[in-house]
């Protein structure tokens, strides 16, 4: 099995399946268990803050790399 231990605390974009569904993902890469990811992601939504918690296990990922770009933020309404 692969590690990622080298991409935790980068920003990653992550290609996984769920079920017969291919799903994309961007956000930090916390965690490497040896048998899935942890990602999380930090954003604003209605003026408050959320944290979203995602586990992928290594038999569902399709593809895995670091970005370096910031993550957009909304435009100030």
């Amino acid at each position: 099995m692969p590690s990622f231990t080298y991409l935790i605390g980068k920003r990653v974009e992550v290609s996984y399946r769920a079920a017969d569904i291919h799903l994309c993902v961007t956000a930090t890469l916390t965690r490497d268990s040896g048998k899935d990811i942890h990602l999380e992601d930090r954003f604003t939504q209605s003026g408050r803050e959320n944290t979203l918690r995602i586990a992928i296990p290594y038999s569902a990922l399709l593809r895995i790399r670091e970005v370096f770009q910031k993550p957009e933020t909304a435009p100030a309404v």
